[in-house]
């Protein structure tokens, strides 16, 4: 499918997503995503209404939930559930471009987008010829007068700057700070954002139809050959979890005696092994799925009394590796590992619920109910502030007097900062040295700034850590050993995979 010609609106909507793309983006990450994606966004919806495609409700769902993971950026400082939100959301706006239904839809719908960046440029460049060559004059009035009002803007700017110093600071915290130095790397953005503005429009205006992709369903087998297999693993579950429910009700001093393993080793050991086998299990269901019998009413029954039950023991399995977790959590502290793949195998667990409510009401929306519950999830990752929770159960612990480990607290972000700045001297100026270094040695403006790095300057302001810093080895303390090692009754160990 080939799009018609470009639009207008779309090719100014193109033009102020490449300039905002050079002038902003080049001083960090913050409001500025937010701010040049809408440019960029209006612009697909310029195209697609000239397409004739109408706002679907799931269309309108991937794109306001892409516009606001980029909220993300704007409010924390940390690095790691940026990345998320940032691919997240570039999958969510390729899925509302797109619009698609099945299983292989989402998946090559989220990655679609970079299908039109090859052939996007030459529709982009066709369509200003043709409306330079059929509005010559009216262009050029637009464009002199653009010119005329820039020039003005500067003149009058610089004068009115020099004549007072309030102004010059307001003018000056306002604009984008643009020197000759780093113009190959925003020429460079810019492009990437020109680009990007006119693959999201000539994917509106001509997407792939990636729901005509089919893949033809296995070969339905017998129902014993079949169900035997599920039900044996479904009793190997429920003997699994018949001992996990000493656990779960809170018996572990029993547990680990019976194990001869200490509290850390019971805590860690079969966490990864819970998560693995949550993984596969959903494997498992998709092949069940594609070979399940289908002769009648009573094939379905099987196949959702099997397969139900396996979701059900599963979700057990889901608590147990949750449970587990938590005990290592209150034992040796929260880390960004911890947390991670704490919210992995939570959403696995709701991936379970999803399987089992299409069970129930069919399977249509399932492919994108699980997109959706994946990008909930890395909105709300990001929105809770990862590592602000990170600092706060470590400082709580401290308080409950468990040992803290300084060195890995001093490596998280601006947003640990409210919480590190109630630990006690010594501890608070160890913690907080490398964060008020890093808010030192940034000049990022207004746009390029999260709420997180505010907040953090505001707290901190022009404190000097000075001398309180001045050997900061050796500091983590408590009854509980080292953080990243054992605890109480364990042998240190240096390295720890959480």
């Amino acid at each position: 499918m080939k799009p018609g010609p470009v639009r207008p609106g779309t090719l100014w909507a193109v033009l102020v997503t490449a300039l905002l793309s050079m002038t902003l983006l080049g001083d960090g990450l913050g409001l500025n995503l937010l701010i040049v994606a809408l440019p960029a966004s209006a612009g697909a919806y310029i195209a697609a209404r000239a397409a004739g495609r109408r706002l679907h409700p799931w269309t309108a769902v991937w794109g306001i939930g892409g516009l606001a993971l980029l909220a993300v950026p704007a409010l924390r400082d940390a690095g790691w559930p940026t990345f998320l939100a940032l691919v997240s959301a570039l999958a969510l706006g390729s899925l509302a471009l797109h619009g698609t239904r099945s299983w292989l839809g989402v998946f090559l719908g989220s990655l679609g987008l970079f299908t039109s960046v090859f052939e996007s440029p030459g529709w982009g460049l066709r369509g200003v010829r043709d409306r330079m060559s059929g509005s010559r004059g009216r262009f050029g009035v637009v464009f002199r007068s653009a010119a005329v009002a820039v020039v003005l803007l500067i003149v009058f700017g610089a004068l009115f700057a020099s004549a007072d110093a309030a102004f010059a600071d307001l003018l000056g915290s306002l604009t984008p700070d643009v020197s000759v130095g780093d113009s190959p790397w925003r020429i460079f953005l810019g492009l990437l954002g020109l680009i990007g503005a006119l693959a999201a429009a000539y994917t509106a205006a001509a997407p792939v139809r990636w729901d005509e992709l089919t893949v033809r369903p296995g070969r339905a087998r017998g129902r014993l050959e079949w169900a035997l297999p599920l039900i044996v693993l479904n009793l190997l579950f429920a003997a699994f979890l018949a001992i996990q429910l000493t656990v779960l009700l809170g018996g572990y001093d029993k547990v680990m005696a019976e194990t001869d393993l200490s509290y850390s080793e019971y805590a860690r050991q079969g966490f990864w092994q819970l998560l693995w086998a949550t993984v596969l299990t959903l494997g498992v269901i998709a092949l069940a799925l594609r070979w399940a019998p289908r002769g009648g009413a009573r094939d379905r029954t099987l196949v959702r009394g099997v397969l139900g039950t396996l979701c059900l023991l599963t979700l057990v399995v889901v608590a147990s590796a949750l449970r587990r977790m938590d005990l290592y959590v209150d034992a040796y502290g929260l880390t960004r590992l911890r947390i991670s793949v704490a919210a992995v195998e939570l959403w696995l667990g709701v991936v379970l619920v999803l399987i089992m409510a299409a069970g129930v009401f069919g399977p249509r929306l399932l492919p994108r109910a699980v997109a959706a519950s994946a990008a909930v999830g890395v909105l709300a990752f990001g929105l809770v502030s990862p590592d602000g929770l990170i600092a706060e159960q470590n400082v709580q612990r401290y308080r409950n007097d468990h040992s803290i480990d300084i060195e890995y607290l001093k490596g998280l972000s601006a947003d640990a900062a409210p919480a590190l700045d109630a630990l006690p001297e010594p501890l608070r100026s160890c913690a907080l040295q490398d964060i008020q270094r890093a808010l030192r040695d940034s000049d990022e403006p207004w746009y390029a700034m999260s709420w997180g790095e505010k907040r953090a300057r505001d707290i901190l302001g022009d404190w000097d850590p000075g001398f309180r810093a001045l050997d900061c080895r050796g500091l983590s303390s408590g009854d509980n050993g080292d953080e990243r090692g054992g605890g109480t009754g364990d042998t240190y160990d240096s390295y720890d995979p959480y």
